[in-house]
């Protein structure tokens, strides 16, 4: 154990060896901004990606700025834009200079919401209300496919939003071209007595065969281009006033599903099934969403998982109508998944909670409403839900509520609230209320380093039990280190039936840091140099005793020109087990201290090519006993039409716990896309879990035939081995139609 710890201060001080010779720094915002001027056209654009005769009216825009690999060095491809506009639409066209034409260009899939890491892409920031705080993004790759999300204060991102907008790609032997339309009711800006307005916008491209990027504006590599105190500006642009504008979207489903099984009944039925959505944008600031008779049927399907921590699974939202402006309502702990938090996640609202049971499975909601507020001063919204009763199910209604003010440039303060009616079920149970209110914080210190908190707490009408809960974290990051420490509690009874929490009972404290290492002493295919150290302690927090500590260190990592990365850790581990504690996999572990060393290396290829893989591993101790964990992952692109992975994930236990388990669990997991193009596709996955010999099956066509007007053909299918005598299987399907159409008055 002296020696491991040995080896990782050695590596850890080898970035101070080559500090000196790392020359790129964070730097302030520039007080004079660089300005892109927009020229008004008087007709409608055809959108195709092929720029006609009215774009050479605008002055063009160029000398990007390099951010990766080398921040402020020369460009090798610049890139060329121009923003056009009339009455109905704001236009930008960006013109992405590359010598080797189609043959550099990197598109894996068409899946929307691609992987920025892996596509060449081009997009843009813009800050409607020039606030420098928040902004809506739009990004494309050369074919046409879309990436959108709201950013806020480059910390908080709403990544499943999906915008109203249009955009059209054309790939030549100099580069490739994107022509956007934005409508002006898609953007966000204030009504205003001056005629001309000017927008903070910043303009971003990654030409992925040389994993080159950069931005108009420049800002350090550190940041995202979501960073607007960072952007330009957009003048001369002359938008209509803002008014009221609605946008329906009705549906129209018919399903059928059967089930056969003693445990689930032998049963068949159908179901024809309307309902829709509602968006009315009352003013600038103000939009009210409201859904009635709601059906997330074309939504992605939860994949399986076997958990080994003695933490609770954290399965993300997937439903539309919840994942909008999921940033103002899903704060807490951990929210975007990074590992400042350890595997600590506290959330005071978790919209899973509303509509699905705790294995997944969906409850139906007869309607519901949001309203969101947003200014330069401060943001609210507010939730109110109605989920239908059933045989299993009591009639439950919801109530979220959020305030926010903003407290000088990125400051800010607020609260949240959350309450869960549930009526009485067949006269078995009794109705009751179960409330948390939470307060928080963000307050950024400087360019590089901020500091947020918030504290819960929460009460139940039916067993008069209050709980608490805390955390508050100081975070850094630069050029050169990213550090963190993070410190949380969440006490025995707090109960947040409409949130999230990891675990009970615990005292976490999760400091840790990376370095960036990026010295010239590294050969051309390394392009980072990045050890780091994370610490998980965890106290029980009614005996203050510790009950699981690890030492997460990561002596090698690193990250090659190419995207690809290589890293091994190693995690020496305490765990204390008492009666209150759940085991992993529901092994039979005695109680006790168990002390063990896991080591793991995770490795990657080139995300962008053709094919790519990526292989981890995990072995050493293991309760008592050892446990040995593989994943290997492939993905075949042979063109951007076709997509096509393979994962494989097993966790061999060897002598585990007081009954020495020994088991091979394994999971297989097999995904295609078909597209025509990113409008028109055939996606599918199955799964095969030997835990429960569980086979899952769900194949989704998805047609856009207009902008955000769909149709859906979706099967699903589930078979799983039951648990009575004799052991049997139990089947389910289920086949759905969903037609949606969007109307924007």
């Amino acid at each position: 154990m002296r020696f491991l710890y040995f080896i990782n201060i050695l590596f850890l001080f080898v970035p101070f060896i080559s500090y000196s010779q790392n020359s790129a720094a964070i730097f302030a915002p520039d007080s004079i901004k660089r300005t892109i001027e927009a020229t008004e056209i008087p007709s409608n654009l055809k959108i195709d990606g092929k720029l006609e005769e009215e774009w050479k009216l605008a002055k063009p825009a160029t000398q990007f700025f390099q951010i990766e690999p080398y921040q402020g060095k020369t460009l090798n491809f610049d890139t060329e834009i121009r923003v056009l506009y009339n009455k109905q639409f704001l236009y930008i066209s960006a013109f992405n200079k590359d010598s080797l034409g189609k043959k550099s260009l990197r598109v894996p899939d068409f899946r929307r919401d691609f992987s920025s890491r892996s596509h060449d892409h081009f997009g843009f920031s813009i800050d409607g209300f020039n606030d420098k705080r928040n902004a809506m993004v739009m990004v494309t790759n050369p074919y046409s496919t879309q990436r959108d999300l709201l950013t806020f204060d480059d910390v908080l991102f709403d990544l499943d939003w999906d915008g109203l907008w249009r955009v059209r790609t054309h790939r030549t032997d100099s580069g490739w071209v994107a022509e956007f339309a934005i409508p002006w009711q898609t953007l966000r800006y204030p009504r205003t007595d001056s005629t001309n307005q000017s927008w903070g916008i910043n303009f971003f491209r990654n030409r992925r065969y040389s994993n080159e990027y950069s931005s108009w504006n420049p800002f350090p590599r550190a940041f995202s281009p979501s960073r607007m105190d960072y952007a330009g500006t957009l003048i001369g642009i002359k938008p209509p006033p803002p008014s009221p504008n609605i946008r329906i979207q009705p549906y129209l489903l018919v399903s059928t599903k059967n089930s056969n099984g003693s445990e689930i009944g032998d049963h068949t039925s159908t179901e024809v099934k309307p309902g829709g959505e509602i968006k009315w944008a009352i003013n600038p600031n103000t939009v009210l969403d409201m859904t009635f008779n709601t059906d997330f049927a074309q939504a992605d399907v939860d994949r399986q998982v076997n958990n080994i921590t003695r933490f609770g699974i954290f399965f993300p939202e997937r439903r539309q109508f919840f994942l909008e402006n999921a940033s103002l309502f899903g704060v807490g702990q951990a929210p975007n998944d990074d590992l400042s938090g350890g595997s600590m996640r506290i959330q005071p609202f978790f919209s899973r909670r509303i509509g699905l049971d705790d294995s997944g499975n969906p409850i139906p909601i007869d309607a519901g409403a949001r309203m969101v507020y947003r200014s330069l001063k401060r943001n609210a919204g507010g939730i109110v839900m109605r989920q239908r009763g059933t045989d299993g199910s009591p009639l439950t209604h919801y109530a979220i509520g959020r305030y926010v003010e903003n407290i000088g440039k990125q400051n800010r303060l607020g609260g949240l609230f959350t309450m869960k009616q549930t009526e009485s079920l067949h006269d078995t149970s009794s109705g009751y209320t179960n409330w948390v209110g939470a307060a928080d914080g963000f307050f950024r210190i400087n360019e590089s380093a901020s500091f947020n908190f918030m504290v819960m707490g929460s009460a139940s009408g039916r067993s008069n039990d209050q709980g608490f809960a805390a955390y508050a974290q100081y975070f850094r990051r630069t050029n050169r280190l990213i550090s963190w420490w993070t410190q949380s509690i969440v006490t025995q009874n707090f109960n947040p039936e409409v949130g999230f929490v990891s675990r009970n009972d615990v005292i976490a404290t999760t400091p840790g840091f990376f370095f960036l290492d990026r010295g010239a002493w590294m050969p051309k295919w390394l392009r980072g140099f990045e050890p780091g150290l994370m610490i998980e302690m965890y106290h029980r927090a009614t005996t203050g005793e510790l009950i699981e500590f690890q030492f997460n260190s990561n002596p090698i990592w690193l990250n090659l020109q190419n995207g690809g990365f290589f890293g091994i850790l190693i995690n020496p581990t305490f765990q204390r087990l008492g009666d209150t504690d759940e085991r992993p996999l529901d092994i039979t572990i005695t109680n006790g201290v168990y002390k063990y060393v896991r080591s793991s290396f995770y490795s990657s290829t080139d995300p962008s090519r053709k094919f790519t893989v990526q292989l981890n591993g995990e072995t050493g101790g293991y309760y008592g006993g050892k446990l040995h964990f593989l994943e290997f992952f492939s993905r075949y692109s042979p063109l951007p039409h076709l997509a096509f992975t393979f994962r494989y994930q097993a966790n061999f236990f060897r002598n585990v716990g007081s009954e020495n388990f020994s088991d091979d669990v394994q999971l297989y997991t097999i995904d295609g896309r078909v597209a025509l193009n990113p409008r028109l596709q055939l996606i599918g996955f199955y799964q095969k879990n030997t835990l429960g010999n569980r086979d899952t099956w769900n194949v989704r066509l998805s047609w856009e035939f207009k902008p955000l007007s769909f149709l859906f053909l979706v099967y699903n299918n589930r078979a799983y081995t039951g648990t009575k005598n004799p052991v049997e299987r139990q089947y389910e399907q289920n086949v759905i139609g969903k037609i949606t159409f969007l109307k924007q008055f």
